[in-house]
């Protein structure tokens, strides 16, 4: 019995309010060293959903993701794009130094088509990376979700509105996202495997090539309209 209870207090996933726990799971950095350090050095855990919180699309929130889609597609990894709000800016991507060849864009009729979609590109090999913007989770779609998740290992973030941070989430990492006022994001940890949340920090987000605050027109919604082919 001993050895079991020990084996749990090593266990990131069980919280211990007096200590902080060095998880071994498998991460991807986010490319902002300043992040990383609030994070433990761990980055966009792997196998593992993450949550960003943000109260509305646009505010350099995809600036975050752009070093890991680099990375990722250049690796001959899927990055999966799965009911954005707007179409992808593809000029933009490449621009940054996204391999196109890798980027898949899904556009789901409904909830279920949405889970169903979103559970086979958590557990394909090919995948990389998915980006997802749900409604309405219930908690047992989550846990369902965060299931897929750990049969994959890869990185999953749910974009979701700021009002579900009150929610309940198996989600091993949560980023509460808020635009700054000097072309900047800011971000807040409200959860991370292993430690304390409540880390914050600001990333500057003009140096990304002429993005900066433009990030609507130029990355998220091209010219034209209707959905992709």
């Amino acid at each position: 019995m001993s050895e079991i209870l020990s084996t749990l207090m090593q266990d990131a996933r069980v919280w211990q309010g007096h200590r902080h726990i060095q998880t071994s799971q498998p991460s991807e950095p986010t490319g902002y060293q300043v992040l990383d350090n609030q994070l433990g050095g761990i980055g966009w855990p792997r196998g593992a959903l993450s949550e960003c919180l943000l109260d509305e699309p646009g505010i350099g929130e995809l600036h975050l993701l752009l070093p890991l889609m680099q990375r990722l597609s250049h690796g001959g990894k899927t990055v999966f794009w799965l009911n954005p709000p707007h179409t992808p800016y593809a000029p933009a991507l490449a621009r940054e130094g996204v391999n196109l060849d890798q980027v898949v864009l899904i556009n789901t009729e409904d909830d279920g088509d949405f889970l169903w979609t979103l559970e086979n590109c958590l557990r394909s090999p090919v995948t990389g990376l998915v980006m997802a913007w749900p409604g309405k989770l219930a908690a047992r779609e989550i846990r369902r979700l965060q299931l897929a998740a750990e049969a994959g290992s890869n990185v999953c973030v749910l974009f979701r509105e700021r009002r579900y941070a009150e929610q309940n989430s198996p989600a091993a990492l949560r980023l509460e996202l808020a635009a700054g006022d000097q072309q900047d994001l800011r971000v807040n940890v409200l959860k991370r495997r292993g430690s304390w949340p409540g880390q914050c920090c600001s990333l500057a987000m003009n140096h990304r090539a002429d993005l900066a605050f433009r990030e609507v027109p130029c990355v998220v919604q091209g010219p034209w309209s209707g959905r992709a082919r």
